[in-house]
């Protein structure tokens, strides 16, 4: 599968789009969409640069959810997908989370493990409590 228009309009809501480089929450430079491989202070870039970073970093988000080989809805597809886009594959693939959607999609105990993600450096942001509310919203709808 791949991101759908819900899931593109999700993640890019959250991200926003910044053609200079920024230091995030969790202090890594970040530029375009949340692109953050290989970004350093003073980067600029264009909108059309910006949409390409976007492109690759979701395929690699796409990769990692269609690695589960589950069944899923585009909508639960497009969930999932946001949150590795902003977590990592890494934090994704140890959760549970992706435990609880891999034994059975439809558990209605997965709307609480996206809520479990909304600290960066030990503090809880009101950002992140609302995306995840919205990936959660996206997940079940």
């Amino acid at each position: 599968m791949i991101t759908g228009s819900e899931g593109l309009s999700l993640i890019k809501r959250f991200e926003g789009l910044y053609l200079e480089s920024y230091l995030c929450p969790a202090k890594v430079w970040t530029i375009g969409y949340g692109h953050t491989k290989g970004v350093v202070k003073g980067q600029k870039i264009t909108e059309e640069e910006a949409e390409d970073f976007l492109k690759k970093d979701l395929a690699a988000a796409e990769k990692t959810v269609n690695s589960l080989n589950v069944q899923l809805t585009q909508n639960q597809f497009d969930a999932l997908v946001s949150f590795v886009f902003n977590l990592g594959s890494g934090n994704f693939l140890s959760s549970t989370l992706c435990k609880k959607v891999k034994k059975d999609p439809n558990d209605p105990t997965i709307r609480n493990e996206f809520g479990r993600w909304v600290n960066s450096k030990g503090k809880k942001l009101p950002g992140l409590v609302k995306r995840r509310q919205e990936e959660s919203e996206l997940y079940f709808s």
